[in-house]
């Protein structure tokens, strides 16, 4: 057994347990295996063992892995920050964009979508912690946001994504993400969307987020090990 697959192994395991502790099914829970970074022979080993979701933050480095990878059918998610150009390669490209905060990049990505392709399943990245430094809508703005993206077409409004500032007060975290779904049960009460992801939670604290009710999470490092970050006109 290689490195990368017990990884894989110890994190499905971890995510199981930490649904059962929190009576949840772990099938309501998906594995989003970040692979920003790490070279596309990475992506494969992990698909060879059953991984078939995966994430990237930076446009160029994810574009060539999707086509590098296309024929393994693999479902890409881009859970970085996107520049409105880079949107057409983004729409182009992947199935899923987490990291949507404001209209303009809804709207680009709608019009750049091919009419062919399906459209591209959308969360709305929301600041829980209010960190002038980081992406995403406030939580009293979600709501009008999540209107006006739900309107567009060659889009599919999904749920919201946060990530918190990094804390060691396993309380003040559980706070953030239970503001994150308390946001997306205000948008399903308001709107009436049926809004059913929230990507949450990493390496880190992913049993904290699914305590809270996250339906993805979004793994890296405990699965590919530790990275050297990557330089890319995108952050």
């Amino acid at each position: 057994m290689t490195a990368l697959s017990a990884n894989l192994q110890a994190v499905r395991a971890r995510i199981e347990s930490a649904c059962r502790r929190a009576g949840r099914d772990p099938s309501e829970v998906r594995l989003l295996a970040v692979s920003k970074t790490f070279p596309a022979d990475a992506v494969v080993e992990a698909a060879g063992e059953g991984q078939r979701a995966f994430g990237e933050n930076y446009v160029q480095e994810g574009c060539g892995k999707v086509e590098q990878l296309a024929a393994l059918g693999l479902e890409w998610h881009f859970i970085g920050p996107l520049q409105s150009n880079k949107s057409r390669l983004v729409a182009t490209h992947f199935d899923w964009v987490h990291s949507v905060d404001r209209l303009k990049i809804a709207q680009r990505l709608s019009e750049q979508r091919a009419p062919q392709l399906a459209p591209i399943n959308v969360c709305l990245q929301v600041n829980v912690s209010g960190e002038a430094s980081k992406s995403g809508v406030a939580p009293g703005e979600v709501v009008e946001l999540a209107r006006a993206v739900s309107a567009l077409p060659q889009l599919r409004l999904r749920g919201l994504m946060a990530i918190p500032e990094p804390t060691e007060d396993e309380a003040l975290l559980r706070s953030r993400f239970a503001l994150l779904r308390s946001s997306r049960d205000q948008i399903n009460d308001v709107l009436v969307l049926g809004l059913d992801t929230l990507s949450m939670g990493m390496s880190s604290d992913l049993d904290l987020a699914i305590a809270e009710g996250a339906t993805i999470v979004r793994v890296g490092t405990a699965i590919f090990g530790s990275r050297t970050p990557l330089s890319d006109s995108n952050s």
